[in-house]
């Protein structure tokens, strides 16, 4: 599991209504690859660092999006996060990597709570740090 710092571009030049949205309470679903082609397609909590052009997940270590991601290139692997509300959605797309250190773990709580609630304890507890490089939507 890496631990080097991702950045994406600085999305804040995107106005207002998109970072709103990205703030607003919407679960997301997250779309990774099985090794056979298929997607895998999960519901998920995310939140968007806007200037630094990263989508953060939190998840166990075992789940099947962690492990999927995990075994992906250094690099990262393609990843979607999409959410929508009426007519407007939102999709991010970008490399997606495992982050297990603790001050990434806990900055991505830290996250987590201020747009849905404080997570519940996981000892088992990873970060899906995808670094943004397509945005698509109606906002």
């Amino acid at each position: 599991m890496s631990n080097q710092p991702a950045r994406g571009p600085d999305l804040t030049g995107r106005g207002e209504e998109f970072l709103d949205f990205w703030r607003e309470r919407h679960l997301c679903s997250l779309t990774t690859v099985r090794a056979d082609g298929s997607a895998h397609v999960v519901a998920v909590g995310a939140t968007l660092d806007p200037t630094a052009g990263i989508a953060r997940v939190i998840t166990s270590g075992r789940s099947r999006k962690a492990r999927l991601i995990a075994a992906g290139p250094p690099e990262g692997v393609a990843a979607a996060l999409c959410q929508i509300d009426g007519r407007r959605w939102s999709t991010l797309e970008g490399l997606a990597v495992v982050r297990d250190d603790p001050a990434s773990v806990a900055d991505a709580e830290r996250r987590y709570a201020q747009r849905y609630r404080e997570p519940r304890a996981n000892p088992l507890r990873v970060v899906l740090e995808v670094r943004i490089t397509r945005v698509l939507g109606s906002v």
